[in-house]
């Protein structure tokens, strides 16, 4: 056929040829669809053919890939706050004694200096059976001590004395009252004193 020829209409494509000609195109990339670009892009792979192919696992893959990580642990630790709770009793009862209740542990420190032949005393208010550890020491002096106790009716109660630049131990008390040691320093030296108390004690004074 030349090109001044018109064409033939028995050689033109008829309706139906066309139509079965796009249908089978469009069956082809529905297949290719299914087969391959679901299975390689999201992971869909419903005929089984792309993993087959491998391709359902590249598809898994990028799924995976494009997922938000979560975010990273910290290693700093919260503490917990607890909240502080006053009960009605309480806000009823008002401001409490200044005096420590009898079985509460109590800490306390005392630091004195004394010139020579200079004495001082410091005292230790217990009730009777309660106990305090105590320690005390000097700057380097040995100085002279006195452990004893009184009270109302009681003008003078020994529990050790003696010459030291240091000691410590327990003293329980053998009644209500005042409880504590005198010092004098006899060196030719100045002296500190350190004193450190702990226990169930009510108050700490030092004497004039």
């Amino acid at each position: 056929m030349t090109a001044n020829e018109k064409p033939v209409p028995a050689d033109l494509p008829t309706n139906v040829k066309l139509l079965r000609s796009t249908l089978t195109v469009v069956a082809v990339a529905a297949t290719l669809v299914v087969t391959t670009v679901l299975p390689a892009e999201i992971g869909f792979d419903p005929t089984g053919v792309g993993r087959w192919l491998g391709l359902t696992q590249m598809g898994e893959m990028k799924v995976a890939l494009q997922q938000p990580k979560p975010p990273a642990a910290t290693s700093e630790r919260i503490d917990d706050v607890q909240p502080q709770i006053t009960t009605a009793a309480q806000a009823k009862a008002g401001p409490q004694s200044a005096a420590p209740a009898p079985g509460v542990s109590e800490a306390h420190v005392s630091v004195v200096r004394l010139e020579p032949d200079e004495a001082v005393e410091i005292k230790v208010q217990m009730l009777k059976g309660r106990t305090i550890a105590f320690e005390w020491f000097t700057d380097g002096p040995r100085v002279n001590f006195d452990l004893h106790g009184d009270a109302k009716d009681i003008d003078y109660f020994r529990y050790a004395r003696g010459s030291e630049s240091r000691a410590q131990g327990e003293l329980t008390a053998e009644f209500d009252g005042a409880h504590g040691w005198y010092w004098r320093n006899r060196s030719a030296a100045a002296a500190t004193i350190t004193l450190r108390v702990r226990g169930d004690f009510i108050s700490v004074r030092k004497l004039d």
